[in-house]
């Protein structure tokens, strides 16, 4: 029994036994297999992982090279900023107190009690106080200057800087801002330096979007997890986690998409950027490149271009109020837009001003002050205007004189020789005068610098906004009487034959062409005087003694005139009615004889662009107004004060009444069917060339006294002339002259009515010892 029983317990522990075997040798089969996945599994992990770094390591490098070639070379393109021209001032300058107020209100200065900041003045009846804004002229930057002119009359007679207690004897205003070259372009900004921002409108911005951006590296995972957290407790995303540096890169390399890979993208780049550049140089970046709004349909990125379009003020001189709103609206410039929703913008701009008061950028006063101030924004937010006709100029010079050297996005400063004044009192005269004189009616109108051929102000047509046909510089019209001046200089020449006294026959003529045709000219009246001066013949623009004068001189002679004057040879149709203006100019070839002429017979080149600087100050181009003798100074001189008659007595006496103390030199110019009303006018300042007409040649009914000098009025009525002083030249001497009863002129030396003549030989002044000999000895006798 005993061993039936050892028996049967032996084979329940080798079953036991075997059982355990099974389960160790299964454990040990499972086991080893599940090493071999473990080994399989490691040996295809650690190959992806490092597959995948690599792969992170080399698009780092990759986007090491995309960041770092961008940052350092040229970060964003740069639109080409035009100004007008440098006003510049110094004592004795005809200046007065309403001129300088006018050129300070078109350039937004705020008039002001008490000046205590740049871009203010205040104003008296004699002086005017004003602290001139920081500015970066051609030849290097100025601070702000606070100075205070005074005034005498229709003079500038002292300036007086209140900075340094002392007087200055010079002083610059900055040039106003004109807008971009550019046109038809999808981004604009104005680049400004890190050092140029106000430090309150950075504190702002960092406190509303990125506290810690001088403390993280690119990127915050605080703030990612403060944003998830608030976007969870509100179902929907009510606030981002991007700092300013990803929001940088989002801008400048990638796209708006809502995906993570973008977000992956967006932080590996702001860990690249914060690790190669400085923090001030990324927010110098970000400032220039955040999107503030649109103008038209061109976006405007950074804050000191947005300063421009909602307030028309450099970013410098805006209150915090101002700038707190601008750094609102980063959030979303459509939604936060103070013109189309100015309760929206109110109450974000407000959400800004009490983050700066907790943040203790504010004090609670500059709080309350700043809360309860208006938005304050142009009720039409827009940058500078374009002056489209000027700017087609400006595109032909830099193109001339600038070539390779311009480039388009570079960031270049182009400053130019226009007038802000001249223009916008030229394009309201054009705008409102023409409709008024007719249906389907055109013009263009161009003022130069008399003396210096600066052009100051270009309009291209009665749309004066319009950027299309330019019809100064393309508008070639025929020129009717505007050719006379010419015809007369060139006599003039020669003084031993001709001077304002010769009598010129005014009596029918017939001239026969090679050809056998026959050609009768009238004077526009259809009346004939028999006998007229040589001064009045030009003055009241009488067409028959001006063929007579002109033929006698020569077509060739006069046409040697008109080449000098600077017009092109092959415009001018050598044939006798040459003389009536049968050929045709544009305004801007008109502008240039009549400078010449009114200059004492200096040419000098017309141009509109000054200066350009690169975007570290180096000086591209940089003109130097000059002027070559073109014709005889005594001949033109005589011929501009023939058409100082003119305006006294001729065709141009409509001026007379309004502006006689001016002393205005014109020229009326009127084409065959009275299809182009031109008029030429001349003041102390500019030469003002004016075409009215209709694109198609068909007859205005208007002549140049009854069309384009109604303009030229206009323009003077709000842009009120310089008086015109001609500087005498050598030889020229006042002579007394007596009217006879056929209307020609005998000499009367004691006579009140003179006229200047060139004498050469002191012909005229031994003529008139001669002739007063009889009268010294009716004298003597007299007293005796």
């Amino acid at each position: 029994m005993s061993s039936q029983k050892n028996q049967q317990k032996k084979r329940t522990s080798d079953r036991r036994a075997s059982g355990k075997n099974q389960a160790q040798k299964k454990e040990a089969k499972t086991a080893a297999k599940s090493s071999g996945w473990f080994r399989k599994l490691w040996r295809i992990g650690w190959k992806v992982g490092l597959t995948l770094a690599i792969v992170i390591v080399v698009y780092g490098v990759y986007l090491n090279n995309l960041v770092t070639q961008k940052f350092e070379g040229q970060l964003f393109d740069l639109p080409t900023v035009v100004y007008a021209r440098i006003l510049s001032l110094s004592p004795g300058d005809d200046m007065s107190i309403e001129a300088l107020r006018h050129e300070l209100d078109i350039l937004n200065y705020r008039k002001v009690a008490t000046p205590r900041y740049a871009g203010e003045y205040s104003a008296s009846t004699t002086k005017i106080e004003l602290i001139r804004r920081p500015f970066e002229f051609a030849d290097g930057p100025e601070p702000d200057r606070h100075v205070m002119l005074y005034f005498n009359g229709e003079t500038l007679t002292r300036i007086q800087s209140l900075d340094k207690h002392q007087d200055i004897g010079f002083l610059r205003l900055e040039p106003k801002m004109l807008g971009m070259l550019e046109k038809n372009i999808t981004e604009q900004r104005l680049f400004l330096r890190r050092e140029q921002f106000p430090e309150v409108m950075i504190d702002a911005l960092l406190a509303t979007e990125d506290r810690n951006f001088y403390h993280h590296d690119g990127v915050s995972p605080f703030a990612i997890l403060r944003a998830l957290v608030a976007n969870l407790r509100a179902g929907r995303t009510v606030q981002g986690g991007s700092t300013l540096t990803q929001q940088l890169a989002k801008n400048i390399f990638l796209s708006s998409q809502k995906t993570l890979v973008r977000k992956l993208q967006e932080a590996y780049m702001a860990l690249i950027i914060d690790h190669r550049f400085s923090k001030d140089r990324i927010l110098e970046a970000y400032l220039n490149e955040v999107y503030l709004g649109q103008n038209g349909a061109e976006e405007v990125h950074g804050f000191g271009l947005a300063s421009r379009l909602y307030f028309g003020q450099p970013l410098q001189e805006l209150r915090i109020d101002q700038l707190a709103l601008l750094v609102g609206m980063v959030k979303g410039p459509s939604y936060y837009n103070p013109v189309r929703y100015p309760e929206r913008a109110r109450e974000r701009r407000d959400l800004v001003l009490k983050l700066m008061l907790q943040q203790d950028i504010l004090t609670a006063r500059q709080y309350a002050q700043a809360v309860e101030r208006p938005l304050d924004v142009q009720k039409n937010p827009h940058i500078a205007r374009r002056q489209p006709a000027y700017f087609q100029q400006l595109a032909i010079e830099l193109k001339d004189k600038v070539g390779e050297q311009f480039k388009s996005d570079k960031g270049l400063r182009v400053f130019t020789t226009l007038d802000p004044v001249s223009q916008a009192e030229l394009e309201n005269a054009v705008h409102k005068k023409v409709p008024q004189l007719g249906k389907s009616l055109e013009a263009a109108a161009i003022a130069v610098d008399r003396q210096s051929g600066e052009i100051r102000a270009m309009v291209g047509g009665v749309q004066t906004g319009f950027d299309g046909f330019n019809r100064v510089l393309s508008a070639s019209r025929q020129i009717g009487s505007l050719v006379k001046p010419a015809i007369y200089l060139t006599a003039l020449s020669d003084p031993a034959q001709y001077n304002l006294s010769t009598t010129l026959e005014d009596k029918p003529i017939a001239l026969k062409s090679d050809r056998g045709d026959v050609w009768t000219p009238q004077n526009f009246d259809h009346q004939f005087r028999g006998e007229v001066p040589f001064y009045l013949a030009l003055a009241k623009s009488i067409n028959i003694p001006t063929i007579q004068l002109g033929m006698s001189l020569g077509i060739p002679q006069v046409s040697d005139t008109l080449i000098a004057l600077g017009i092109d040879g092959q415009e001018i149709r050598p044939v006798p009615s040459m003389f009536l203006g049968s050929f045709s100019l544009t305004p801007i070839q008109v502008a240039q004889m009549y400078q010449t002429i009114t200059n004492s017979g200096r040419k000098a080149k017309l141009s509109a662009l000054r200066s350009v600087i690169d975007l570290d100050g180096n000086v591209l181009y940089q003109s130097i107004p000059k002027s070559t003798q073109a014709v005889t100074q005594q001949a033109a001189w005589l011929t501009t004060y023939a058409m100082k008659r003119g305006v006294i007595e001729g065709t141009g006496r409509y001026l007379s009444g309004r502006f006689s103390w001016a002393m205005l030199a014109g020229k009326t110019g009127t084409s065959n069917d009275s299809r182009d009303s031109w008029f030429v006018g001349v003041d102390g300042r500019e030469v003002t060339t004016i075409w009215v007409g209709r694109d198609d040649n068909k007859p205005t009914g208007l002549t140049g006294a009854s069309g384009a000098l109604r303009v030229y009025a206009d323009y003077l009525q709000k842009r009120t002339p310089k008086v015109l002083h001609l500087p005498w030249p050598q030889g020229i001497t006042m002579i007394g002259f007596d009217k006879e009863r056929n209307g020609t002129l005998s000499l009367d030396c004691e006579n009140s009515f003179k006229l200047p003549v060139w004498d050469v030989k002191k012909y005229w002044k031994q003529q008139c010892e001669e002739q007063g000999k009889p009268l010294r000895w009716l004298r003597k006798i007299f007293e005796w």
